[in-house]
């Protein structure tokens, strides 16, 4: 193994190139909604606290999260996916373009919008209650989401793929999806924010991005021993997807960017403390995303997707970051170093 030390100003001075960089944004959409109070007794009905409501507040999630962490950053996402046809869809509508999100959001009548009321006490989170239908769409029912990419597809040069599996990500729109990409002249990079239901549906994408959780039960283990477990992971995912690149998400250990089986860097966590990783997927393949849309390379992009995700889990709920706070948090943070992770290729791919 071998480590360098990360250069903090060229890194602070990649983040100019962010500004205005175009990102296609596809995946499930979804509502978080907050209900924030405090806890002083405990229910005489049952053994549960009872939380006084202070404030309540409704966010945009799933891959409308992806994209507002994008136009945070200085880009411009267009956003694509589906709602039911009910008020939390015209809830999501408006957030949207609150934000000034760009995009098609189109409208299923089989199902409801999917929402997450979260309750927060005490900056812990006491409950979590969903209300969705994750049942898969019939390709009828996604062809309008397909429609919408087919559209402005040759103005991208990466697309986002947010899958939280409610329905949109199947064998039929995948199928559909690829044949879009490599139908263009220039093929647009696709990240996929995986879900394990559906890893198998990730072929040839350009690079997938899942948490310890995710990688660990796709290449069926149990946990991360060693760095020679996260090794075999990867070489693993390597082997069902034919991707090109596999981003994995250790948590408080950092994160494993693989360019081959065989050319893996680690770097720890820049995080200093974690309140809540609701929603740090999102950030850490927006900032990918973005990065690589505005041209800086894999490594570099990936080390900013770290910068970010520890600044949104130092955050109670959903949570988005800027540049002007990455700057600080390279230039002032702690700085991890960038460790080559070698290997004897046979023991890796045992």
């Amino acid at each position: 193994m071998s480590s360098k030390k990360i250069d903090r100003e060229p890194l602070v001075a990649s983040l100019a190139k962010l500004s205005g960089s175009q990102v296609l944004v596809v995946g499930d959409l979804m509502l978080d909604h907050y209900l924030v109070g405090t806890v002083e007794r405990i229910s005489p009905e049952a053994p549960v606290p009872v939380v006084a409501v202070q404030s309540e507040h409704l966010l945009l999630g799933g891959a409308g999260n992806v994209a507002l962490n994008i136009s945070r950053l200085g880009g411009s996402p267009h956003l694509i996916g589906l709602t039911g046809s009910d008020d939390n869809a015209e809830n999501l509508r408006q957030l949207v373009a609150l934000e000034n999100l760009e995009g098609d959001i189109v409208t299923v009548d089989d199902r409801p919008t999917t929402i997450k009321t979260r309750i927060i006490a005490q900056n812990q989170q006491v409950a979590r209650v969903d209300k969705e239908v994750s049942r898969p769409l019939d390709i009828q029912q996604s062809q309008g989401v397909l429609d919408a990419i087919a559209e402005i597809i040759d103005e991208y040069e990466v697309i986002i793929l947010s899958d939280y599996g409610k329905g949109l990500v199947t064998f039929e729109f995948m199928d559909a999806f690829r044949n879009l990409v490599l139908s263009q002249e220039r093929p647009p990079k696709v990240l996929v924010d995986p879900k394990l239901k559906n890893f198998n549906l990730y072929k040839g994408a350009y690079c997938v991005t899942p948490n310890s959780k995710e990688a660990l039960e796709a290449s069926h283990r149990l946990s991360f021993e060693s760095r020679v477990d996260v090794l075999r992971t990867g070489a693993s995912i390597f082997r069902q997807l034919a991707c090109e690149h596999v981003l994995i998400t250790l948590g408080p250990n950092g994160m494993a960017l693989f360019e081959t089986p065989s050319e893996v860097y680690h770097f720890p966590t820049v995080a200093k403390r974690v309140f809540d990783v609701t929603g740090a997927g999102d950030t850490v393949i927006a900032t990918l995303g973005i990065s690589l849309a505005a041209g800086l390379d894999l490594l570099t992009a990936s080390l900013l997707a770290n910068y970010a995700a520890g600044n949104v889990i130092a955050e109670v709920g959903t949570a988005t970051t800027t540049q002007e706070a990455l700057a600080r948090a390279i230039r002032y943070g702690h700085t991890p170093e960038i460790v080559s992770w070698l290997s004897d290729k046979d023991q890796v791919e045992k």
